[in-house]
């Protein structure tokens, strides 16, 4: 659900909308984009005169969320949850709502592990999806970080597969933007990593987010597949 629908009135109607565009009635799992809520309208990127977005600090995100509950009251979908969110902004939600975040999407890969909102995470049984697990796509970056190179040429298995195992056996869920069958192909052959290689990962220092969309909700780019 977009920053343009965070108002109660407009929850239901941005979630058929999104029903029709996807030619389905039902969906598993509804995001909430980020927290942040923009000027309510028909403008995905509402902004000032000077070119600055415009929000909106009539409703809270408690407000919003407490519209977004209503649509599994009425079986519209099975599961809600919550995207680009720190870990402070959850807990306060995650504390006031009735019906629990299921699921909470952000940008997380050794660059930046999130190890905080992870474990809080996995303490009340909220599925952590790693957005960017192979590092947006950015060049150079995690796919040519030496650690991870050295590990990949090691064990036999590509960058990115040595990435996705370490998110994987650290408890996360993937979205990957696989540009060609082949990449999707090895995105899934994948196999666990010894606990050696696993050290090395979290033992690397560089700290980096590459998409600044949890400080402002408008997206800094698009994610790049590879």
């Amino acid at each position: 659900m977009w920053n343009s629908n965070h108002r109660p009135e407009r929850v239901e109607p941005a979630f058929e909308a999104s029903l029709h565009r996807l030619s389905i009635k039902y969906l598993d799992l509804y995001l909430l984009h980020t927290p942040y809520a923009f000027q309510p309208g028909d403008e995905q990127d509402p902004r000032d005169q000077n070119g600055n977005v415009i929000y909106d600090d009539g409703v809270t995100l408690l407000d919003t969320w407490r519209a977004m509950e209503s649509l599994v009251d009425h079986d519209r979908c099975r599961a809600i949850g919550l995207s680009d969110i720190s870990l402070n902004e959850l807990m306060p939600i995650y504390e006031s709502a009735r019906i629990k975040p299921a699921a909470v999407q952000v940008e997380s890969h050794p660059y930046l592990p999130e190890t905080e909102l992870l474990e809080f995470c996995k303490e009340k049984g909220i599925v952590f999806l790693a957005f960017a697990p192979l590092g947006h796509g950015m060049r150079p970056g995690l796919l040519e970080d030496p650690v991870i190179s050295a590990i990949a040429k090691r064990v036999g298995k590509t960058p990115a597969q040595v990435l996705l195992a370490w998110a994987v056996q650290r408890g996360t869920a993937l979205l990957t933007t696989p540009k060609t069958a082949a990449h999707a192909r090895e995105n899934f052959d994948i196999s666990a990593l010894p606990e050696d290689a696993l050290n090395e990962i979290n033992r690397i220092q560089t700290r980096q987010r590459l998409n600044e969309v949890v400080k402002t909700g408008v997206p800094g780019f698009i994610a790049q597949g590879r």
